[in-house]
């Protein structure tokens, strides 16, 4: 009869502790510290939330941008005074996300260079020609941005402002050091509160928006995927973009309705 007790550091892993030899093991070849999935802070996308490693859960919702310098006097004080009240009435925090990224023209030129292939007018291919050749010195002089701007929506289920407050503490270290890919179980009944709580405040957050003339909207799973995507593969998102999956379609067989004409068993039918 073998031991159950594991080898000490002057014992063979080979034998047991009675002389018994014991099957050798493969060994396993050691994981990867730095990797990019040590990285991610994501443990889930579903239900229109990100799970987070940490138990917690965060929603995004994308606002359009107003010209404040365009507006009148009397204009600009409705909206300060509106973001006031808007700032006030949060009972909860959040994280305004503005981020810039360049322009990537050279999808554009090749299909207008396509369309100026496919076009017979001469007059309208010459017109053509000089504006790729316009937008492309362009891009090439200045750098094209584009700005997008969101808000970022937590709750935690053990209490916004503990969890907040060791999140800015460790916030570094957690910078520094990879994390390491935990495997967290969240229950029913939590996970139904915090389903409730993110739509909560996600109307909180939308209408507060709204009056101020700002339009908002949360984005759904599939968005949530992209808007990561982009982050993680700044240059190869516009490139490559994710696949619709709603446009993807694959065989399937279904099971008929009554009963198959099988007429080799029917000895009346020669």
């Amino acid at each position: 009869m073998q031991s159950n007790q594991q080898p000490s550091a002057g014992q063979n892993a080979g034998s047991s502790t009675n002389g018994q030899a014991l099957p050798n093991q493969a060994a396993q070849p050691p994981k990867n510290p730095n990797s990019s999935q040590n990285s991610l802070l994501i443990s889930e996308i579903r239900d229109d939330m990100s799970v987070m490693n940490d138990g917690s859960f965060r929603a995004v919702v994308a606002c359009q941008s107003i010209n404040f310098d365009l507006m009148s006097d009397r204009e600009r004080g409705g909206v300060e005074y509106s973001y006031q009240s808007f700032l006030n009435s949060l009972y909860f925090p959040v994280q305004i996300m503005i981020r810039s990224q360049r322009v990537d023209i050279g999808p554009y030129l090749e299909r207008l260079a396509k369309m100026r292939r496919d076009q017979d007018n001469m007059l309208l291919g010459v017109l053509m020609e000089d504006y790729i050749d316009f937008v492309d010195q362009l891009s090439q002089e200045a750098n094209i941005m584009d700005k997008t701007f969101h808000i970022v929506i937590p709750y935690y289920p053990t209490g916004d402002i503990n969890s907040a407050l060791n999140n800015s503490r460790n916030l570094l270290s957690g910078m520094v050091k990879p994390n390491k890919q935990t495997n967290i179980t969240i229950d029913k009944v939590t996970y139904e509160k915090a389903k409730d709580e993110i739509k909560n405040r996600v109307s909180v957050i939308t209408n507060g928006l709204f009056q101020m003339g700002v339009r908002s909207a949360q984005l759904k799973t599939k968005e949530l995927a992209a808007l990561y995507y982009n982050f993680y593969n700044p240059d190869t998102a516009v490139r490559q973009p994710l696949v619709d999956f709603e446009t993807v379609t694959g065989a399937y067989v279904r099971k008929g309705e009554g009963v198959a004409n099988q007429p080799h068993l029917n000895p009346e039918v020669e």
